[in-house]
């Protein structure tokens, strides 16, 4: 047993490093990450208090229509129906409780709708998908399509 551990010293020293390697992990670890982790699977509990936390910053489409009746019966009756207004003017909560303080940009249309309709075979066939660079030689998208009813 003794020429077996005076012999082993080189089996019995990378033991010793990894178990605290190990060690070094496990109090890193502990320390890193938050306390609720794996409770839900890979979502932390705490995120949803700090979440909540953070104001509203969406209006709602009913809101929208409220003011914006004219645009809200035309994307209404085309293709862009199920779209939210929100989802290409970005959250207006602030322009809807105070419309002349905060007064909205227009989307740019050259990266806004070349984010749901440049082509991708990812996509489903049915859905209207374009190469942009030779759909508009250029142009913007709203040269050519109404923004709230691509069709007209």
């Amino acid at each position: 047993m003794q020429k077996f551990l005076r012999d082993s010293g080189h089996l019995i020293r990378p033991a010793i490093v990894l178990l605290a390697g190990l060690g070094l992990f496990l109090v890193i670890r502990g320390a890193v990450v938050p306390k609720g982790f794996g409770q839900y699977g890979h979502y932390r509990p705490g995120a949803l208090v700090a979440i909540r936390q953070h104001p509203v910053s969406y209006a709602g489409q009913g809101t929208c229509v409220l003011c914006h009746d004219e645009e809200g019966k035309v994307r209404a009756s085309g293709k862009h129906a199920h779209v939210a207004c929100e989802t290409c003017h970005g959250p207006l909560a602030k322009h809807a409780d105070d419309p002349a303080a905060v007064i909205p940009k227009l989307p740019t249309v050259a990266t806004l709708c070349v984010r749901c309709h440049e082509k991708d075979t990812a996509k489903p066939k049915a859905f209207p998908q374009v190469a942009s660079a030779e759909h508009s030689g250029g142009m913007a998208c709203n040269d050519c399509h109404k923004p709230h009813d691509p069709h007209l």
